[in-house]
């Protein structure tokens, strides 16, 4: 299954991308990805000579490993499927999985972006209950504060000291997307997000959560982050898992409601953009990518403190790769990254990646957001899992300031 731009059936003048059998350049069908290599050494033998049907859906072991997480081990299935007519409808996902990691993680999730026929809607949300060990460095941008007070000093935390804690997720968040026109869209949607038996590894209980929440009262135990979100989408991409070209833009309004459960009503403006530029006549996966992601507060209220946006807070926890989980946090946060893709082997097998980030936050003794930044970068290998959805499985080593860095492994690419 290959992507090309072909001309919208409702509109000649409308361009979307969309689904078909050829590309004007080699097409993903002729690549060689693992199932192909197991086929290759256990054929069955009723289908050796004859064309087989390759499935969306891949079975696979959940291995992960981050800073963040440590190893991890698991079940995972991964899919793509088409509800509608390959020329003008985009490819659906799903993801689900259970997995376990050696710091005691134990998570399992459903995640789902489907579209219906011709793109006319757009659902896309997920479900997640786990059983956390969070890291934790403080809140900011691990800039030193003049002359700080005792509290100040154990959030800014710039001697970058460790803290560990404990805590249950029970996350639900749904979106519905209508199509204005091709690749435009307007939405709505909820979310609920609780956190229950909050607390930190440590003998006397201080930790910047404890601080953080007593500065602006919440309790430091639990909490709840409910609401419901308005959402404007514009998406050209031609594949949600690897994209070659195109764009894909959301923005979203997070609004927290007391009146359904939030500890607080409090609002969130969050940005996602993602731009990706062939390089090659030749070789579709040869890729220029940009990633842009914001949170940016709105309004006197606070968030809880473990709900504020950070390092490798996006919805796969992919960014923000060479600094663990959290590593830096603020009332506000962006994020930008750009990343070079390129073929190793001829039949898309191998590729690889070399990519740099840079971050920046504002915190609640004075840092405004832009003003301080850290970077990071890395390089990666990828093998091609699945060809039919562009499935990788990436590899990176990945390394930032402090000391931080380390390999992350997991499958797609992370934008």
């Amino acid at each position: 299954m290959a992507y090309s731009q072909t001309e919208s059936t409702n509109n000649e003048k409308d361009t979307v991308y969309t689904i078909s059998q050829t590309d004007t350049i080699r097409g993903d069908q002729d690549a060689f990805d693992i199932v192909d290599g197991f086929r290759t050494i256990f054929p069955k033998r009723d289908t050796i000579g004859k064309p087989q049907r390759r499935s969306g859906i891949a079975y696979l072991p959940n291995i992960n490993y981050n800073p963040s997480i440590g190893a991890q081990i698991g079940l995972k299935v991964v899919g793509g499927h088409v509800f509608g007519d390959r020329k003008n409808t985009t490819m659906s996902t799903f993801a689900t999985a259970l997995s376990y990691t050696t710091r005691g993680i134990i998570v399992g999730y459903f995640n789902h972006d489907i579209y219906t026929r011709e793109n006319k809607w757009n659902l896309k949300g997920n479900i997640m209950l786990a059983r956390m060990v969070g890291l934790d460095y403080g809140l900011g941008i691990g800039r030193p504060l003049a002359n700080p007070t005792e509290d100040e000093l154990l959030l800014n935390n710039p001697d970058r000291n460790r803290f560990t804690y404990n805590y249950n997720v029970y996350n639900f968040n749904e979106r519905l997307y209508k199509k204005l026109f091709p690749g435009m869209f307007v939405g709505a949607g909820v979310f609920f997000e609780l956190k229950r038996g909050i607390s930190v590894n440590n003998d006397s209980g201080v930790s910047p959560n404890r601080t953080y929440s007593e500065w602006n009262g919440f309790d430091e135990t639990q909490n709840n982050n409910n609401g419901i979100m308005l959402n404007v989408q514009y998406m050209t991409r031609d594949n949600p898992n690897n994209a070659y070209k195109g764009i894909y833009a959301d923005v979203v309004l997070r609004a927290n409601q007391t009146w359904m459960g939030s500890t607080k009503s409090a609002y969130q403006m969050v940005t996602d953009f993602r731009k990706y530029w062939n390089l090659s006549k030749d070789e579709s996966n040869h890729v220029l990518a940009f990633w842009s992601l914001g949170s940016f507060k709105l309004g006197k209220e606070y968030l809880p403190y473990l709900d504020l946006p950070g390092t490798g807070k996006d919805a796969y926890a992919r960014s923000g790769r060479g600094y663990t989980l959290g590593y830096f946090k603020g009332l506000s946060f962006y994020y930008s990254e750009l990343e070079y893709r390129f073929p190793i082997l001829s039949n898309r097998f191998l590729s690889g990646v070399v990519f740099a980030n840079v971050q920046t936050a504002n915190d609640q003794m004075g840092t405004n957001l832009f003003r301080y930044w850290q970077p990071a970068g890395g390089t990666g290998l990828r093998v091609l899992f699945n060809k039919t959805t562009r499935t990788n499985l990436c590899i990176d080593y990945a390394f930032g300031r402090f000391g931080q860095r380390g390999f992350f492994l997991g499958l797609n690419e992370a934008f």
